[in-house]
């Protein structure tokens, strides 16, 4: 690769490293193109990105972003970046990499703070943003609910005893 290109490989992998609030890290052994051009395929409609590229570039990068990232760059090396759900970019490389024995995730970087490899299937467990969101509105809106028709119910006995007592007056008379 020429320099000024590398320079540009360097500088848009910087970017990227600084941009992104969720890195993983793994390799590509095991794949072949037909499986990456699938992994790449369902990563990219999530708004993933999915790169593969050189150890060295990936290092010079990676300088000052990540605490201890460079440690992964050895061997066929893969990074997923996302600004989106990181559950959802670990589902699919979770989903894509378990029927297989390579290749493996190495690590992964949330919000700064770096994780195992082996703990990708907790984050593909955790439901979607939107999941939780339903669930949090749903745990909020229950006692509300329960008031509403508690007093609804309220109501509708009291009327219900009014509508007994006018209709014993009109018997009464």
């Amino acid at each position: 690769m020429p320099k000024a290109e590398k320079l540009e490989a360097v500088a848009q992998y910087k970017k990227l490293f600084e941009e992104s609030s969720s890195i993983f890290v793994t390799d590509y052994q095991g794949l072949n193109v037909a499986d990456i051009t699938e992994l790449r395929k369902k990563l990219r409609e999530n708004k993933h990105k999915f790169l593969i590229g050189k150890n060295t570039l990936f290092t010079i990068a990676a300088k000052g972003t990540l605490e201890g990232i460079e440690e992964y760059f050895s061997g066929p090396t893969a990074l997923v970046f996302t600004d989106e759900d990181p559950a959802d970019a670990a589902k699919i490389l979770n989903d894509s990499f378990k029927d297989k024995d390579l290749p493996k995730m190495k690590a992964f970087f949330l919000d700064n703070e770096k994780f195992e490899g082996a703990e990708i299937g907790r984050l593909a467990d955790l439901p979607s943003k939107e999941q939780l969101y339903s669930q949090v509105v749903a745990a909020v809106e229950a006692p509300f609910s329960e008031l509403i028709r508690s007093l609804d119910a309220m109501y509708q006995e009291l009327i219900g005893t009014i509508d007994a007592l006018a209709e014993k007056k009109k018997g009464e008379e």
